[in-house]
């Protein structure tokens, strides 16, 4: 309302006053469809290793280097495309990395060298870099303030989904066609969501401002940004890193059966989707207490999965549980940093990503050492735990300073009022109001302080002098 009402607290339910749309805007999950192929694309190549190496004459180990170097493309792509893109149109960056993404396919499914197929996997991930990063703003700008939370967990969604449905059919369509078939296969889709894209992705608008590298670079003094970029990397390499190793945990120490270890990978998939939209969800309304929970939930699980990793039942629940909570806060905290980096949101949701990615290499890094020391099949676990458990110091201060608001841009020429933080200014006697019921000769009573009885010129009770 305007007339210096006081403000709602961030993350409360009308926060921009707005009501939560019941349902989200169509663009949304054609965004979460692409973020489905680029997930099915980083992690399918897992359950392809063994053919790839055979066929290009390499051991299985360096043809592990095509999920390393996606993931460095990952770190390194995100911002650097966000900048040379920065004067596109949105749509048409996202269109032009779907492009990328389909062409890079095919050059994997026809290259035969090793160091092609590098290349084409780096190339591959500087474009979903690109479209992850666009994908995010333009999810969050098409749902609106109110559902900023909930349209970013339907956009990652569509990466956990990969994990349930996109990788297994991946690896299953690998065993029946050859290694190539899958990427065939996302070349052409990846093609038909460039198709999707152009229809349903609306045009910037003419209120777009014209942006430069200096201003986007400027958000980078946000603290509250880099709060929000640690938070991001610590969660997501809390529980990456245990999930790397979750195999030799579950055959070496719980005991289980080789062939029912796909069962738990699905079962953390499911949670990890559900997670991933019921966070989304939570966000919009309390988005600091979400990023909290969820890090303080997970910093539990893990803790638990050290204690109780010889038993089967207790380790598979928690595993599933895992899934549930620990990447819950991740779409809350990309909606944090696409609002903490101001007039830079592409390049805040881009360091986002770098971020997540930047936490899973470390941590998967971390975890691989500590498996090979004395902690052995645990070690992935305890290191999970020690990551999980920062993310606490970050959220917390988050949640500390989230009544700090930047001055909004129309309200550059005015100044708050002294001591009231939300509060229009006014000159004590009702602002503008009260000068426009002067000029018409009417009294104008000066109210009495907030929380003391008074009544203004017609009988109705007033409250702070700058408040109306």
């Amino acid at each position: 309302m305007r007339g210096g009402t006081l403000h709602a607290p961030a993350g409360s339910r009308d926060r921009d006053g707005e009501r939560p749309p019941t349902r989200l805007p169509l663009v949304v999950h054609v965004l979460a469809l692409g973020t489905f192929l680029m997930g099915t694309t980083e992690f399918v190549v897992a359950g392809l290793l063994p053919e790839i190496a055979q066929d290009v004459q390499v051991g299985v180990a360096r043809a592990g280097l095509l999920i390393t170097v996606f993931a460095v493309g990952m770190i390194v792509g995100a911002p650097l495309m966000a900048m040379l893109t920065l004067r596109l149109p949105q749509r048409l960056t996202l269109v032009l990395a779907l492009g990328v993404f389909a062409a890079g396919h095919v050059v994997v499914a026809t290259g035969s060298g090793f160091a092609l197929l590098l290349a084409a996997r780096f190339l591959t991930a500087l474009a979903t870099g690109a479209f992850w990063a666009v994908a995010n703003v333009v999810a969050a700008r098409a749902a609106g303030p109110a559902a900023r939370s909930r349209a970013l967990g339907v956009v990652g969604a569509g990466a956990m989904l990969a994990n349930v449905v996109g990788v297994p059919l991946g690896a299953l369509a690998g065993q029946l066609t050859g290694w190539r078939g899958p990427f065939w296969a996302l070349a052409v889709l990846g093609a038909a969501a460039m198709a999707l894209i152009a229809r349903h992705v609306p045009d910037d608008g003419p209120g777009r401002a014209t942006v430069s590298i200096r201003s986007e670079l400027s958000a980078l003094r946000s603290g509250r940004l880099w709060l929000t970029l640690a938070a991001c990397a610590t969660t997501t390499g809390g529980v990456l890193s245990t999930y790397t190793y979750i195999s030799p945990l579950l055959t070496e120490r719980t005991q289980l059966a080789a062939g029912l270890v796909p069962l738990v990978l699905v079962g953390f998939g499911i949670g990890a989707l559900a997670g991933f939209l019921l966070g989304g969800r939570l966000g919009d309304h309390r988005p600091h207490m979400t990023t909290i929970v969820a890090p303080a939930a997970t910093t539990i699980l893990l803790s638990a999965m050290c204690l109780l990793s010889r038993q089967a039942a207790p380790t598979t629940v928690l595993v599933v549980l895992l899934g549930l909570f620990g990447l819950g806060a991740n779409p809350v905290l990309i909606s944090l940093g696409v609002r903490f980096a101001g007039k830079a949101p592409t390049l805040g949701s881009a360091l986002t990503v770098s971020a997540f990615n930047l936490g899973t290499a470390v941590g998967s890094w971390g975890a691989g050492i500590a498996l090979d020391s004395s902690l052995g099949a645990q070690g992935p676990a305890a290191v999970g735990t020690a990551i999980a458990a920062l993310t606490l110091i970050s959220a917390t201060v988050l949640a500390l300073t989230r009544h700090r608001r930047p001055t909004p841009p129309a309200a550059q020429t005015t100044a708050a009022a002294p001591g009231i933080p939300g509060v229009r200014p006014s000159n004590g006697l009702g602002g503008r109001r009260s000068t426009n019921r002067r000029r018409h000769g009417i009294p104008v009573s000066r109210g009495t302080p907030t929380g003391a009885k008074g009544t203004g010129t017609h009988g109705t009770r007033r409250s702070h002098p700058c408040v109306e």
